[in-house]
């Protein structure tokens, strides 16, 4: 145990004190705040460009009230079309919105025309037939002499309110969006976590073995101890790692960011994307304030100790696998693409699993796969928000840390005898062979 933590030690303080980890560490959140500000500058910057664009509607079907995107500058105009085109040869304006006269108050099609030899961009016909639209919807309730009050009292919005039949169980109209939305994150970030880390063992073993440090090393400590001192300290840095990242992204926000003027107010909007007034109207605050509401009522007690330790779980399982095919390459290192594949599939498919357990908690695949050893790491930290039962829990926790004992003896077997072989590529014949090995 202490030449574990001697070890743990070395991986933990050798990588911390490295140039690339301080880089990387200091430089990645400050990365995160340019990209922002750069997304800040382009959304801030997209309206400087100015379309002049003169609207003909001789019939006033719009009533001279069209408004769009504040890039277009539409003007009504009372000359002649033959002037209009005279101007736009003298590039005075960019364009002729043409209203034609409406035929019917009852057609359900209607083509405007845009004069120009310019195409209109996407988000820029979508805010004129947007504004179009809802101007000739006004001028049909007018002749058709529809109330526009009474016709909105046939809208009706429909909900589904829960009430659950076990008192102990508490759900409200927001428990499934924002469990789903919690447990996507939490699968998103465990994945890529375990496979970031993960990979880094294997690296850092692979290099290991090239250069032939391991050979020293391996004179004075068991393969095992070497094995689990160099998972456990990579772990650590890793952890050391995502901390530093969440109080720098928390102070970048928090101070940063207002002083480059990354706000709300430039960041990209329905608005400045051309979306029509429907689309821009803010969240009610009575479902922000459910949104936290279903925060604050969940359980975090229980759920934040068990995605630490389903992460250390999962970490430690393929971890150990990731050492073991670092063990197993030659001095050639793209022969650890062919062996990686089997490691990397069953994270990938929990992966999937994951995003499917977020729209179906409870269905049959989920629940299997969230107890299944090699899925747990990453679907049960999904369905936790959805508060599974305790049973399923605690089958998954005792399968995963059985099975991740059970992989660590076998990634050991493996490194012990391929930690130190050379010259010779392994297959997977003879990565069965070596757990059979005794040295």
């Amino acid at each position: 145990m202490n030449n574990i933590w001697i070890i743990t030690q070395r991986e933990y303080f050798s990588r911390v004190k490295s140039k690339t980890f301080l880089l990387t560490t200091f430089l990645t959140p400050l990365g995160i705040l340019l990209f922002m500000a750069a997304i800040a500058f382009i959304f801030s910057r997209g309206s400087d460009d100015m379309k002049n664009i003169s609207v003909y509607d001789p019939s006033n079907l719009t009533e001279q009230s069209l408004r769009t995107r504040s890039n277009l500058n539409l003007t009504y105009s009372e000359a002649s079309l033959e002037s209009l085109f005279d101007q736009y040869e003298q590039k005075e304006i960019a364009g002729i919105l043409e209203i034609s006269p409406l035929d019917s108050a009852t057609v359900t099609e209607y083509k405007a025309i845009y004069h120009s030899d310019d195409q209109l961009a996407i988000d820029e016909s979508l805010s004129i037939e947007s504004a179009l639209s809802r101007q000739i919807r006004k001028y049909k309730l007018i002749s058709l002499d529809i109330d526009e009050q009474k016709l909105k009292t046939l809208e009706t919005d429909v909900s589904i309110s829960p009430k659950t039949i076990n008192s102990d169980k508490k759900i409200t109209s927001m428990t499934s969006i924002v469990s789903g939305a919690l447990g996507a994150a939490v699968s998103y970030a465990m994945f890529f976590i375990i496979l970031l880390y993960g990979a880094q063992v294997m690296r850092s073993v692979m290099e290991e073995k090239i250069n032939r440090i391991v050979e020293v090393l391996i004179s004075s400590v068991k393969p095992f101890e070497l094995m689990f001192g160099k998972v456990l300290g990579v772990g650590l840095v890793g952890l050391t790692q995502i901390l530093i990242w969440l109080v720098l992204l928390f102070g970048i926000t928090m101070i940063a960011a207002p002083l480059l003027g990354i706000n709300a107010g430039t960041m990209p909007t329905p608005e400045t994307m051309g979306l029509p007034p429907e689309a821009m109207q803010e969240l009610p605050m009575e479902k922000v304030n459910a949104v936290m509401a279903e925060l604050m009522s969940m359980n975090w007690w229980k759920i934040l100790p068990l995605i630490i330790l389903y992460f250390f779980g999962g970490y430690f399982t393929y971890a150990a696998l990731f050492a073991a095919v670092g063990s197993a390459v030659g001095e050639d290192i793209n022969e650890a693409n062919s062996l990686t594949f089997p490691v990397m599939m069953p994270l990938m498919l929990a992966f999937y699993v994951g995003f499917a357990a977020m729209r179906a908690p409870d269905s049959t695949m989920a629940v299997w796969a969230s107890m299944l050893p090699l899925f747990s790491s990453i679907v049960m930290p999904v369905r936790l928000p959805f508060d599974p039962p305790m049973w399923q829990i605690a089958v998954s926790i005792i399968s995963m840390l059985l099975f991740m004992v059970f992989l660590i003896w076998v990634a050991a077997k493996i490194y012990r005898v391929g930690i130190l072989m050379y010259g010779k590529k392994a297959s997977f014949r003879e990565l069965a062979k070596w757990l059979i090995y005794k040295t």
